[in-house]
């Protein structure tokens, strides 16, 4: 059952953030795709027109980064999607190929700076939680570390444990694999960046995967508002 729930604690700890969720089916991850390629390309250059005369202190006050850079800060951390538009705008690197799932998230990321997350639907044990960490959990990170959770940090679990948070991104459990044909996005977005970004960010990824994936369905498509309950 794709079920999906959101706690108490999550509505209290981040009213005005919002988790958006899109479930895609009957995916073949293994082709190349020269059109998602295109589009990687043409995205690059595109940042790299519309903020390459900007200093990274110019970078950090876009409302967008800004949004993200409040968040970090109250744990003495940094927004890593920051760091990697520095890394295009700024180095001239070219977006990374992983797989054509996960590339086309962090394609549509770099262009929203929506944070987002991929997970291979079928390693999911649902139902799922919508959450805010209470502190102390043990958690495999996709490194194979494993690290005690921080309090207060938003997050995504299933029935074996926390699969995600802002802080320490994604497990080791359920990425996405190269045989994946079902896969879930989640956005995570706390105050300020507002719920039109987190629909264009999966409106942006449902673009991306049907370049490789014409066939693809939506299962489901959803936003959470923390505060906003029923």
């Amino acid at each position: 059952m794709i079920d999906i729930m959101t706690t108490d604690a999550w509505h209290d700890t981040f009213p005005g953030g919002h988790v958006g969720v899109l479930l895609m089916e009957g995916i073949d991850n293994t082709a190349p795709s020269a059109a998602l390629d295109a589009r990687k390309r043409g995205l690059e250059e595109r940042l790299r027109a519309q903020f390459g005369n900007l200093s990274r202190q110019d970078l950090l006050e876009l409302d967008m980064l800004r949004a993200y850079r409040a968040y970090y800060k109250r744990f003495d951390q940094t927004y890593h999607v920051q760091g990697q538009l520095e890394s295009v705008v700024h180095k001239g690197k070219s977006l990374p190929n992983v797989s054509p799932l996960v590339d086309a998230s962090f394609l549509a990321e770099l262009g929203t700076l929506v944070l987002t997350a991929s997970h291979d639907a079928d390693r999911l044990v649902w139902p799922l939680r919508i959450d805010a960490t209470r502190g102390g959990e043990r958690f495999e990170g996709m490194n194979g570390k494993v690290r005690t959770l921080r309090a207060n940090d938003m997050m995504m679990g299933d029935e074996e444990g926390v699969v995600c948070t802002i802080l320490t991104g994604q497990d080791r459990r359920t990425p996405v694999m190269a045989a994946s044909t079902r896969v879930l996005y989640v956005c995570y977005a706390p105050l300020g960046v507002g719920e039109a970004r987190v629909r264009s960010q999966l409106s942006a990824i449902q673009d991306n995967v049907r370049l490789f994936a014409p066939g693809a369905t939506t299962g489901r498509l959803e936003i959470y508002e923390a505060g906003v309950r029923g």
